[in-house]
């Protein structure tokens, strides 16, 4: 019973990934990263590999699938030494149940709609399922636009978000790169950054190629297997960034019922405009909750109940914007298990999107950038907003020059961070809002700190 409690206990610092190997001299390459778990799939399941792993201090956890026999496949665990076992996919609850009791250390990965947010018995919140980040290009090569006219990016950050604002544990998205396809490294570094700027971790998980290559220890692997090192280690060398909360003065009232768990949604479509947004669950609204907000949008007025109705009008009373939205604006989550919009949802968050744009305007809601149309930002800061940090995704192959951010408040230093280099200062200057910074050029990935 001491162990799991152990490993339970250490959970929030785990940086977590897919191994394909149960060498144990792959461990030396697991070594060279801040990774510290890794998810064996059955093949790979070996009681050298564990033990191995287990002197090293990483953790070793078997990935069970629906319709085998989990409660079997785990007791064998026991004698191979492995830490945990991770169930993904959507599970029977008795099997579930049964691994909970058998003391086992469990971690459920299940698609999106079966996921359990308010499950205080759970060590790690997440899912299987999600987007590939990147720009979503069209059959003619043309890049897709989205209902604000950016560019359409495929991203997980606005499902996350809303994920990390409904529970306090560690939270894990576990896709995988598309099938039959070789990835250049910058695309796992945006999806390391996706899962990150909203406080999340992204399970490691190399393309079959990949995967190949780096175990031969080919030069190139290699060298890509470091930017990953060294991106991971970026985002752990700050993990206060992880629990500052979400800054600015527009909040997005939502619940899984009402499309919370979509990628593409309202949350997302908000986000591309780079107006910072509070995701609030119908379960946490409170005057607390509302005490920053300005502006915000009730997706669905009729699930509120008469105690959070009254929050809601009181904000208004105080002065505060909101939009009700109008029946049938909600977007639940697809029985079929999707986890984005359909056509004719889409064509929904199209006329909408009018009304929310408008309701923003062009006011400074926490922060405006600048030539970024190609990126996404998550502003988050400590409570008291005496230090405030702009998370910045670039999700193009190439870098982006001559970003301008202007953020709320009167700062006096600025800082840039990105993977790999050496913080640098930014000259700050006062812009009507607040504060002003300019960044020459972002790679993929980048950080600006106010204080």
């Amino acid at each position: 019973m001491l162990l799991p409690l152990l490993l339970i206990a250490a959970a929030p610092d785990w940086v977590p990934a897919r191994w394909q190997s149960s060498d144990p001299k792959s461990l030396e390459l697991v070594a060279q990263t801040p990774i510290n778990c890794l998810l064996l799939e059955k093949a790979d399941w070996s009681a050298d590999f564990a033990k191995a792993a287990t002197g090293r201090g990483i953790v070793t956890l078997a990935v069970l699938h629906p319709g085998l026999d989990a409660t079997d496949d785990a007791r064998k665990l026991t004698s191979l030494g492995i830490s945990g076992v991770v169930i993904e996919g959507d599970f029977d609850p008795k099997v579930h149940a049964a691994l909970t009791d058998s003391k086992i250390l469990t971690i459920a990965l299940p698609s999106r709609a079966k996921m359990r947010l308010d499950n205080d018995s759970e060590p790690i919140i997440g899912s299987y399922q999600g987007l590939w980040p990147g720009i979503q290009i069209e059959e003619n090569g043309a890049t897709k636009s989205a209902p604000s006219g950016a560019p359409w990016i495929d991203t997980n950050t606005g499902f996350l978000r809303f994920v990390r604002s409904y529970t306090s544990k560690p939270v894990w998205i576990a896709n995988q790169p598309p099938a039959k396809t070789v990835l250049p490294v910058n695309r796992y570094l945006q999806a390391i950054g996706d899962a990150a700027i909203a406080g999340a971790h992204w399970v490691v998980s190399l393309d079959d190629d990949f995967n190949r290559r780096l175990l031969a220890h080919q030069p190139q692997a290699l060298a890509d297997w470091k930017r990953i090192a060294t991106t991971l280690a970026y985002y752990e060398s700050h993990k206060d960034w992880k629990s500052m909360t979400p800054k600015g003065q527009f909040a997005l009232v939502e619940d899984v019922d009402s499309g919370a768990l979509l990628s593409g949604g309202i949350l997302d479509m908000i986000a591309v405009k780079h107006t910072p947004v509070q995701p609030i669950p119908n379960p946490r609204l409170s005057a607390a909750a509302m005490k920053n907000a300005q502006m915000a949008v009730d997706v669905d007025p009729s699930a509120l109940t008469p105690p959070q109705k009254d929050v809601l009008r009181n904000f208004t009373r105080a002065g505060g914007t909101l939009l009700n939205a109008p029946p049938g604006w909600t977007f639940p989550m697809p029985k079929s298990g999707e986890i984005t919009l359909g056509k004719e949802d889409f064509k929904k968050l199209d006329e909408i999107w009018k009304e929310v744009n408008g309701m923003m305007g062009h006011t400074n809601l926490g922060a405006r950038l600048f030539n970024v149309s190609s990126m996404l930002s998550n502003l988050v800061g400590t409570p008291e907003g005496k230090r405030v940090v702009l998370h910045l995704v670039n999700y193009t192959d190439f870098p982006v020059e001559s970003i301008t951010a202007h953020v709320l408040g009167s700062y006096t230093h600025a800082r840039l961070y990105a993977p790999g280099t050496e913080p640098r200062e930014l000259p700050v200057y006062k812009v009507e809002e607040g504060t002003g910074v300019d960044i020459d050029k972002i790679d993929t990935l980048a950080t600006v700190v106010f204080e």
